[in-house]
């Protein structure tokens, strides 16, 4: 799970028709959810009128999500941003690659930002969506421990590389929570930014 609905990027091996098929199956199913929640509501919304909607059967949501909060807040592009973190310069300081991802991952289309807002929200409201996204933390953390300790020579179940990561992955989760408590109004890469820059130079103290 990114903290923000993210585009697939341009390059990059094409899928085969088996996994496109199973991509515009998934994201049919996201875009009914969403455009139901819209409509009517988190809670008045039901897995009968999601499937409905996405003009598939209720057991084949269940086989592409576990529950309705999977479907709010899962996509398709943790693997895609850990592959750009892998690609950046080995020698490049580490908060340098994430600030450039992130960077990346934050220039959103109109339809984007609507997406990334709608999860903001939900987060903010609905406390089974916040459960199960600090859930998905956990899975998100493995992945980025993967590029961390590659980099770093170390090994993903070291203390320093869980901890850097995670650390990394819950002040990004921070962020956005604290963007949508008020109310999306602050530009969300410049809150990133200086979430970075905490995690970077320590936290800063009392302001003089």
């Amino acid at each position: 799970m990114t903290p923000v609905h993210t585009s697939p990027a341009p390059d990059g091996p094409r899928p085969g028709l088996r996994e496109r098929k199973k991509i515009k199956t998934r994201t049919a199913i996201r875009e009914a959810t969403y455009a139901l929640i819209a409509e009517q509501g988190y809670e008045a919304t039901t897995i009968e009128q999601i499937a409905e909607r996405a003009e598939v059967s209720p057991s084949t949501v269940f086989r592409y999500f576990p529950t309705k909060e999977d479907i709010v807040l899962t996509d398709e592009y943790d693997p895609l941003m850990l592959e750009e973190l892998r690609s950046r310069p080995a020698d490049e300081p580490w908060t340098d690659s994430v600030r450039y991802v992130v960077g990346r991952a934050v220039q959103l289309s109109d339809q984007d930002l609507a997406i990334t807002r709608l999860r903001a929200r939900l987060m903010t409201q609905v406390p089974a969506v916040r459960a199960r996204m600090l859930e998905t933390m956990s899975v998100t953390g493995r992945m980025l421990a993967q590029a961390v300790a590659e980099r770093a020579g170390l090994g993903t179940d070291d203390l320093e590389v869980r901890v850097y990561t995670m650390s990394l992955i819950g002040g990004l989760a921070e962020v956005y929570q604290w963007w949508a408590e008020n109310d999306m109004r602050e530009d969300l890469y410049g809150l990133l930014d200086r979430a970075l820059t905490v995690l970077e130079q320590g936290f800063p103290g009392k302001k003089p």
